[in-house]
């Protein structure tokens, strides 16, 4: 249990040997599964649970916070990193009642069985008096489910922002004192979840534009002091600014591949452009998808296999139309044995994207003196269009 405010603790979990996240995510910091627990003069609220395997901890700092009861669980959000001990808490705490909006509710009776009168369903901008402290409640739908909502404890100036300004970093610091590595974990976070609901993540800051906060308490991760840090570095990634970068997810299976990428990279630099690129076998797809919060291209390179992209680039470009990335420009390079579909394939997955497809190069065998002059008229393309974004 640490202390926020008079009042107000943190009593969730700090998950430091979880490695990924829905089976999806890796996790190299680490998460943290934020609950917060605050004592009214005349009622108590315990916003948000834990992951299911850490709920000892969280009923142990309940324990330990000296508190005999609960009278609320706010459920801001229905993923069961938030709200999967919320059975186990209505057991140890029968008096309690879970407040949450009419969609959470729903999701909630389906996902964790909870009886229905269990609940108290609320209105956005609804309030909700502890006595001394007053909850309003605010609803942030798509950063990043259709139900989540946020609360703003009035009193105290501290806005919970559930997923939104989230982080997942391990840390026993409960106030954000290393800005770098904190920017790196939220942009991280920010690529995974919430970049595919990028209008939804401006249109929500717009919505609590006018609280005044003072402190950003988030689901994952440390909480913000300086929220104007984590407030500015949100705008910038959503908004629809573009940086001279290209990526190059790639793969190669007899080298051949490697030869264009290493070629194309150098090709790209001497014309000023910052390249990053991620050798999909080796990489961390989450490093990938910061990467693409910002870049103005992605060129793919794959080889050929079975008449088509390799499957781990297949799997890349769907992770990349998932995500939804502010590219402005798309190509695709590789090789070939006899033929094949790869230009189609690939097109076709990231066509949702309406990003401008530059002309691909695909070249058969080990690349030869005019591949790389084709190589090269690509990067001037790709240069030409960049400065015409800049």
């Amino acid at each position: 249990m640490q202390k926020i405010k008079e009042n107000v603790y943190f009593v969730g979990a700090i998950d430091w040997n979880r490695k990924l996240f829905d089976e999806l995510i890796p996790l190299p910091d680490g998460t943290s599964y934020n609950s917060y627990l605050i004592k009214g003069s005349e009622k108590i609220a315990l916003l948000d649970s834990v992951d299911p395997p850490m709920c000892d901890v969280l009923l142990d700092g309940l324990k330990k916070s000296g508190s005999d009861r609960i009278d609320y669980i706010i459920s801001h959000h229905a993923e069961q990193d938030h709200s999967g001990s919320l059975q186990e808490l209505i057991k140890n705490y029968p008096e309690a009642k879970i407040v949450t909006n009419q969609k959470c509710k729903s999701m909630l009776v389906d996902l964790l069985l909870i009886p229905e009168e269990k609940f108290i369903v609320i209105n956005d901008g609804e309030t909700l008096s502890l006595g001394d402290k007053t909850l309003k409640f605010i609803f942030t739908p798509w950063v990043h489910w259709p139900e989540t909502m946020c609360t703003y404890l009035e009193e105290d100036k501290i806005f919970f922002s559930c997923d939104f300004f989230g982080s997942h970093y391990a840390t026993d610091e409960l106030f954000v004192i290393d800005e770098k590595k904190i920017y790196n974990a939220a942009k991280r976070y920010y690529a995974e979840i919430m970049m595919p609901f990028s209008g939804q993540v401006i249109k929500n800051i717009q919505k609590i534009s006018d609280l005044d906060i003072e402190i950003i308490a988030p689901s994952h991760g440390p909480v913000y002091r300086d929220i104007d840090f984590i407030v500015n570095a949100y705008k910038d990634w959503s908004s629809d600014k573009v940086k001279n970068e290209v990526i190059i997810p790639y793969v190669s299976m007899h080298g051949t591949t490697d030869k264009m990428v290493e070629y194309f990279e150098k090709s790209l630099a001497g014309k000023g452009i910052k390249v990053k690129t991620f050798h999909l076998t080796e990489s961390d797809i989450g490093e990938l998808a910061m990467a693409l919060v910002d870049a103005a291209t992605v060129v793919i390179a794959t080889p050929t296999v079975l008449m088509g992209p390799h499957p781990n680039i297949v799997y890349a470009a769907y992770l990349i139309k998932a995500l939804r990335p502010k590219l402005r420009f798309i190509s695709i390079i590789g090789s070939y044995g006899w033929g094949g579909r790869t230009v189609e394939m690939l097109s076709d997955i990231l066509s949702p994207l309406k990003a401008e497809i530059i002309e691909p190069v695909i070249i058969k065998g080990y690349p030869k003196e005019d591949d790389f002059r084709l190589l090269d008229k690509l990067a001037e393309k790709i240069s030409s269009r960049h400065m015409d974004i800049s």
